[in-house]
């Protein structure tokens, strides 16, 4: 979804901001009619623009404080065959195909150390893993997050409309 205009931007920015607002509170804080918040995020939900799993959970907090970033080396024709099989690993926050050195990066977490050598001998044991390169998050000083891209966006659709309702005199 590519068309996203000022009002649905201004709608992400809520929500990012504050996962559970209502949708009273939405558009509240808006100034638009109940039944636009509630189409405008059901639209959104519809599109992908918005995720409908949506509350983030600190891991951390739940004992899984130990964070690696694992690079796999994988034989090509067993890729699909590879993403399929870390998809059943529980430790396996996210998989994304990449250039450079090795095929698939991944973010996987862990109790602790056993916890994640455990998991990486699933990976390893894997059908199509050649090597693996593992290493471990010492810290998040910027954790995941959209909020930025999304007032930038919100920002820039704001001058433009305004740009395009008060035309420079002599235009």
């Amino acid at each position: 979804m590519n068309s996203l205009d000022p009002l649905d931007l201004k709608i992400l920015l809520e929500l990012i901001r504050d996962p559970r607002v209502q949708i009273a509170e939405l558009s509240d804080s808006l100034g638009i009619a109940r039944n636009t918040a509630q189409s405008r995020v059901k639209r959104l939900l519809r599109s992908g623009v918005l995720q409908a799993a949506g509350r983030e959970v600190d891991l951390e907090k739940v004992g899984y404080d130990v964070v690696a970033f694992v690079t796999i080396e994988v034989t090509h024709r067993e890729l699909d065959g590879v993403i399929g099989a870390l998809r059943l690993i529980p430790q396996v926050l996210e998989v994304h195909e990449i250039s450079g050195r090795g095929d698939l990066w991944c973010r996987v977490v862990a109790t602790d150390t056993h916890n994640l050598q455990s998991a990486l001998r699933s990976v390893l044991k894997t059908k199509g893993v050649i090597r693996t390169e593992t290493v471990l998050a010492l810290h998040t000083h910027i954790p995941y997050r959209t909020e930025p891209l999304i007032s930038r966006m919100t920002a820039t659709s704001t001058r433009s409309k305004q740009e395009h309702s008060n035309p420079l005199p002599g235009s």
